[in-house]
């Protein structure tokens, strides 16, 4: 399994979530050296690739090349899986091209791997009671503040999930999350 930073994570899943599959525009505190550095991880890992950008139809260009045409970078089917993405069954098992960009569909959500911690901890707050911040830290040996931070990041951000919270009587606040979400 690939070992990602936040950011490196944030980059693919951008553009995973994307129907062109472009990892540009980057976030916006993504800067200068920091962007660079990041990109060129990604890009040595084989997570993403330089294609030509279509300037024409407004793509984003990472660098230009030295004959004046720009590149741009899109998530390729190893940085797909290194999320957690399957990648759809009708695409070759071959790298997609510039033309095949444009008609890539992509899942609205990522999901969770089967088994990981983020799916346990969906399958905790889909449950009928819900989970406390302590009950969540301690089924995981987490701090507090690292559960807080999985469901404003990982779940809420991150998956676009819709996670609620309630006072309950005895308990403290109690994070549920609806079978839908």
């Amino acid at each position: 399994m690939t070992k990602l930073s936040d950011t490196q994570t944030i980059v693919l899943s951008a553009a995973a979530q994307r129907a062109n599959m472009l990892a540009l525009p980057l976030p916006k505190n993504l800067k200068g050296g920091a962007a660079q550095k990041v990109i060129a991880s990604l890009l040595k890992q084989g997570l993403l690739e330089e294609i030509d950008a279509d300037t024409r139809i407004g793509e984003h260009v990472w660098r230009e090349t030295g004959d004046g045409h720009g590149v741009t970078l899109a998530i390729t089917e190893h940085g797909l899986a290194a999320i957690g993405i399957e990648p759809e069954a009708s695409r070759d098992a071959a790298e997609p091209t510039q033309s095949d960009h444009a008609a890539v569909k992509t899942p609205t959500k990522p999901n969770a791997r089967e088994g990981s911690k983020q799916a346990q901890l969906i399958a905790m707050l889909q449950g009928a009671d819900g989970a406390t911040v302590a009950e969540i830290a301690a089924a995981f040996g987490w701090q507090p503040h690292t559960v807080r931070g999985a469901i404003a990041g990982a779940l809420k951000k991150k998956l676009g999930l819709d996670v609620t919270s309630e006072k309950v009587d005895g308990r403290g606040r109690v994070y549920r999350l609806s079978r839908e979400g």
